[in-house]
């Protein structure tokens, strides 16, 4: 194969070739080398060298096993013609994907290489040397050290919250040169934020995991490791996002950015903004325009999470329109313009702030203008570490970059609440491009702005950052509990209360508690629990003329807060008079309520519950006395309805019975006839009481003394049957008394 060697000293026409084989013929030629690239090749020349018989030949039986991710075991025979006594062996290894060749001189017939990189390839060359020189050099030899667990994390991860139950998480694989080995898949662990367990997945093929049927409202860490068939590498540091409350709405596009800002600079204009109003729509990103004179010249996209951008390498003094749009899965909202111009060449405020002081020096009757405000920092982010904590970083553009600087500057960093613009601001001073604010109140979105001070100048406050405190449990309890009876339902009462004052979060529930006995421990209170949109709630089944006890305490997402102080509320004595009075309550002993016309018990008058409004003693309201009238008429109405009905159905069933009893004894009574040889019907009248005698055997007929009353109503129904019929039927059914 052919091999190169590079001549790169100026003036060098020659160059001497070593390690070449006696004997051998080899073809050389020449290729020249500029800044563009090779130019053409000269002409091959075949040159042969001479034989040597003095140096020994090359080894035998060369062998290279890779012992561990970074050793080479390398084994071989002596030359089969030494030519004399062989003084020592010469192993060169080089590694294939560099080039780099390191020389060992070795004694003996072995010998371990050691300190290579892991799972990396490396060519092995060897040969034996005398006095004469060294020998003939043995063929490449490639070997691979063993693979070896990854000495990286991956990098580049990412959370995207897709979601409320879901949450997909994004990585790269680790730099080719600390992999060490094939990645056959990677390890992600996750875990509830206020949970110590931690939950593994592996991922065999893809660079991205979705971890679904996550909880609502929650925070969420992730870790990503690599993983080689030797086992798991480093994991990655812990990244956290939250779940929402509530999935956003993707079914429409976002809406315009609520805020955008621009500075031109002299080549760069740097850009910042703030989100869309609405926080229930999902924006996936953010699409930048710019031009000269349009915004359509060039795009840029961003992710959702970036809230500042540099637009680079403008053209100074140039006119550019600058649009602002963000979209997601339905499509791209309406963009947000603004323009700027970018500074010229020649503007007296250097964007760099070079500082001239020190070439006034030779002409002290100088002053510097000390009203040329300095470029404030850029590039400032806010991001919340925990609920009361938030880190400030920016950048500096009036420091040289690459260039360390002995002037003495520092930064001011001040802060306020976004939802009041009257709010007054806080500030802090530091030499450093971050500082970390912390006293502040969790579940709160901040404002901060930093300015740079040199000297006696200082710069305008830079572009405003925000960020949003985590939520922390509630640190007061709900307000204004009250209690007062329902109206009408004496055993019944409603609970109303104000939210805290220090949420510290959306209020998700609120619990109430209540008791017969003050100083019980609160477990053994009894608890209802209710939504935290509701501010007022219905205990039912109270006993009456019972002193209860109140507390409530709020809960979010990070926890409960505080129990209210208790208040107390006695329920009233009796049942309201228009209630039933053996109506019972769930505490009651199961007896009939007495009927009281004291409505209140006097001594509730000392204290009275709060909200609730009594008439006076002993009275009774006309209001009162008029319902108890129209209940008591109208029940009486309906009891009698309800009895006419049933006399009436009864009647009908058993009048249309007694016809169908007629029918059957009257029809058996003429066959009876017919079979003494077809009697007179004289002798029916003769013979009366014989044939009634008859009349009554059947069994389905019941006896005399056990017909109702209701059997009277048979007598004034209408038969359309002969007088004989009509008179047996009446001798058939006897009225009571006779």
């Amino acid at each position: 194969r052919e091999r190169a060697v590079n001549a790169s000293q100026s003036g060098t026409l020659q160059l001497t070739v070593g390690n070449l084989k006696p004997e051998e013929t080899y073809t050389f030629r020449v290729v020249a080398y500029n800044e563009w690239g090779p130019g053409e090749s000269s002409q091959p020349v075949k040159v042969a060298t001479q034989p040597e018989l003095q140096v020994p030949g090359p080894v035998e039986n060369l062998r290279a096993v890779s012992t561990s991710p970074t050793s080479i075991l390398v084994s071989w025979d002596p030359p089969a013609y030494a030519n004399g006594p062989v003084q020592g062996y010469r192993l060169f290894c080089t590694e294939t994907a560099t080039g780099r060749e390191q020389t060992v001189e070795v004694d003996g017939l072995s010998y371990r290489l050691e300190g290579l990189k892991k799972f990396t390839e490396y060519t092995l060359r060897f040969l034996a040397y005398n006095r004469y020189g060294p020998g003939v050099s043995t063929e490449d030899m490639t070997v691979t050290t063993l693979s070896d667990v990854p000495s990286a994390m991956p990098q580049n991860i990412s959370l995207e919250v897709v979601n409320s139950r879901s949450i997909k998480v994004s990585w790269l694989p680790p730099p080719p040169g600390t992999q060490n080995g094939f990645i056959t898949g990677y390890k992600i662990r996750h875990r509830k934020t206020t949970r110590r367990g931690e939950i593994e997945t592996l991922e065999p093929n893809n660079l991205w995991y979705l971890f679904t049927g996550l909880e609502k409202g929650s925070q969420y860490s992730f870790q990503v490791a690599a993983m080689t068939v030797n086992g798991t590498g480093p994991s990655s540091d812990w990244y956290t996002a939250e779940t929402p409350e509530n999935d956003l709405d993707e079914s429409q596009v976002p809406d315009q950015p609520s805020s955008l800002h621009v500075r031109p600079l002299t080549t760069s204009i740097v850009m910042s903004w703030t989100p869309p109003l609405n926080p229930n729509i999902v924006v996936r990103g953010y699409i930048i325009g710019y031009g000269v004179g349009s915004p359509y010249a060039e795009t840029v996209r961003v992710d959702s999470k970036q809230r500042y951008y540099s637009i680079e390498n403008l053209e100074p003094s140039s006119h550019y329109v600058i649009s602002l749009k963000a979209f997601n899965n339905a499509g791209e909202g309406v963009p947000l313009y603004e323009s700027a111009t970018t500074r010229s060449m020649t503007d007296p405020i250097d964007p760099l702030e070079v500082d001239f002081y020190p070439l006034l020096d030779d002409f002290p009757t100088s002053v510097p203008d000390i009203s040329t405000p300095m470029l404030p920092p850029v590039g400032v982010q806010a991001v919340a570490l925990t609920h009361d904590a938030v880190r400030v970083i920016w950048a500096d553009n009036s420091v040289p970059k690459n260039q360390k600087t002995t002037e003495v500057r520092f930064y001011t960093v001040r802060w306020r609440t976004s939802y009041s613009t009257s709010a007054k601001y806080k500030s802090a001073d530091t030499t450093a491009l971050s500082h970390t604010v912390i006293g502040l109140k969790p579940n709160t979105m901040y404002e901060f702005s930093v300015m740079v001070t040199k000297g006696r100048r200082s710069s305008t406050w830079s572009m405003t950052a925000h960020a949003t405190t985590y939520e922390a449990a509630p640190t007061s309890a709900p307000k204004d509990l009250t209690v007062i009876t329902r109206e009408g339902k004496p055993r019944a009462v409603i609970v109303s209360w104000q939210p805290p004052l220090e949420a510290n979060g959306k209020i998700t529930a609120y619990i109430l508690f209540y008791t017969l006995d003050k100083n019980a421990p609160i477990d053994d209170w009894m608890m209802e629990s209710i939504s935290g949109e509701r501010l007022t709630h219905q205990i039912l089944d109270l006993n009456l003329d019972t002193v209860y006890y109140f507390r409530i305490q709020a809960r979010n997402a990070k926890g409960v807060g505080p129990l209210s102080d208790p208040i107390f509320f006695r329920t009233l004595k009796v049942e309201h008079p228009d209630k039933m009075a053996n109506d019972q309550g769930r505490h009651g002993d199961g007896s009939y309520w007495p009927v009281d016309t004291n409505l209140i018990d006097r001594s509730s008058l000392n204290e009275p519950p709060i909200g609730q409004m009594h008439p006076p003693h002993g009275s009774v309201t006309p209001q009162k006395n008029s319902n108890l009238l129209v209940i008591i008429v109208v029940t009486v109405g309906v009891i009698t309805v309800v009895v006419v009905a049933v006399v009436a159905v009864i009647c009908t069933r058993r009048s249309s019975a007694q016809q169908r009893k007629k029918r059957a004894t009257h029809s058996a009574g003429k066959r009876k006839g017919s079979q003494k040889d077809l009697r007179p019907p004289d002798l029916w009248i003769h013979h009366e009481e014989m044939e009634m005698k008859n009349i009554e055997k059947p069994t389905g007929s019941e006896p005399p003394g056990r017909d109702s009353p209701m059997q009277s109503c048979q007598d004034i129904t209408p038969v359309s049957h002969s007088q004989s019929e009509t008179q047996l039927g009446s001798k058939s059914t006897p009225q009571p008394g006779e």
